[in-house]
């Protein structure tokens, strides 16, 4: 399948959704990627993960920081380059496919830009089936498979690289780093061959997105209801229709963290709690009932990582970014369910709500859905 510029689209907006609020700006990526493939000397192949040859050498791309960084400094479609060819450098090795490492906003189109440079094809998969904050929040690590060599560039031409143990001192190591890179910075790392990619990998996540993307454009199209459209393709549940009343949001750390309080709207026909509040780092963590953070409970929890919580405009369905929240938006907010490998006792060590320090155990969305609490699908 050939990449072109309405599946860019597609994309851009159905890994947004699955994106949690993560990922990074999608309509600048979305820009890049076009531009990308339109400078090509030849085509960029979307390839199925069956597709790839086991002895292959595969490697993802990505960018690694605080996605409101990018308000400001607005991402180098070279550096993105540098940190990949510094790669094959450090492996001595061509690169045969790249693919995003998580499947959200911006993050999940770079590949595409690797690839049109390097006449190389995309592969249709990622580790995350979301997005996550932490470079250890991966498939990969949770199969034990290596993290290293680490690459990372900025956008002045600074690489450095890396050789940690796992993928928990890559992100020790690499965040900091970030933080000097100015906040944002180029980054591939857990390079495998083929056989392990296919071992490990969640397939057709860039296919879900591009379905989730397509739904939306078209419920707009045709004025139906968005937000059910992509509850339906993702088997999602409304946990409310509301207005953001207050909003909490810092930089630092290499993160942006916070919560967001939101009201249920009077119009709202679905029975749903008043208001619930969402905690985010990057991506959109935990969501609870109640006015504040300090209301959570294992009795109130609507939704918790490693499932999914998606925050989407009330009328359009398009997703919201946490660096794009702001106080007035009405929105509906979904939860729905992870891939199974995150239920597993290590994913849920890995990225589970403890792991982040709130107070409650992981409960599947699935049974935190009642006909008291929210309006299923």
């Amino acid at each position: 399948m050939i990449i072109n510029e309405q599946m860019i689209d597609d994309i851009a907006l159905g890994a947004t959704v699955l994106g949690t609020g993560g990922g990074g700006d999608p309509y600048s990526g979305a820009l890049m990627a076009k531009a990308a493939i339109n400078n090509a000397t030849k085509p960029v192949e979307l390839l199925a993960l069956e597709q790839v040859e086991d002895d292959w050498l595969t490697v993802p791309s990505s960018m690694i920081g605080a996605p409101t960084v990018a308000i400001e400094k607005i991402n180098s479609q070279s550096q993105m380059l540098v940190a990949f060819e510094a790669m094959e450098q450090t492996l001595n090795e061509q690169i045969q496919a790249t693919f995003p490492i998580e499947v959200g906003g911006f993050n999940s189109l770079i590949p595409i830009l690797v690839a049109a440079q390097k006449g190389i094809p995309v592969v249709d998969c990622d580790a995350m089936g979301r997005a996550f904050p932490e470079s250890q929040m991966v498939t990969f690590f949770l199969d034990d498979l290596p993290s290293a060599p680490n690459t990372l560039a900025d956008e002045k031409g600074n690489v450095v690289v890396l050789h940690p143990i796992d993928g928990v001192w890559s992100e020790r190591f690499a965040r900091p780093i970030t933080e000097q890179m100015g906040g944002s910075a180029a980054m591939c790392d857990y390079p495998m061959k083929g056989i392990n990619l296919k071992r490990s990998a969640l397939p057709a996540t860039l296919t879900k997105a591009m379905q989730i993307g397509a739904a939306i454009r078209q419920a707009n199209e045709t004025g139906a209801n968005a937000v059910e459209a992509v509850m339906d393709i993702v088997a999602g549940h409304r946990l409310i229709s509301g207005k953001i009343m207050d909003i909490d949001r810092n930089t630092s750390g290499g993160f942006v963290t916070g919560g967001l309080r939101i009201d249920k709207l009077n119009t709202s026909t679905h029975q749903q709690p008043d208001s619930i509040f969402v905690h985010f780092q990057n991506e959109l963590l935990v969501a609870h009932c109640g006015e504040l953070a300090s209301d959570m409970s294992q009795a109130s929890l609507l939704a918790a990582t490693p499932d999914l919580i998606s925050i989407l405009d009330h009328e359009t369905g398009h997703p919201i970014t946490t660096e794009q929240l702001r106080y007035g938006q009405r929105v509906d907010v979904i939860a729905y369910p992870c891939d199974q490998k995150w239920r597993t006792p290590k994913g849920i060590e890995v990225a589970g709500p403890g792991y982040f320090g709130y107070p409650v155990e992981f409960v599947a969305i699935e049974k935190l859905v009642t006909v008291d609490s929210v309006q299923g699908v």
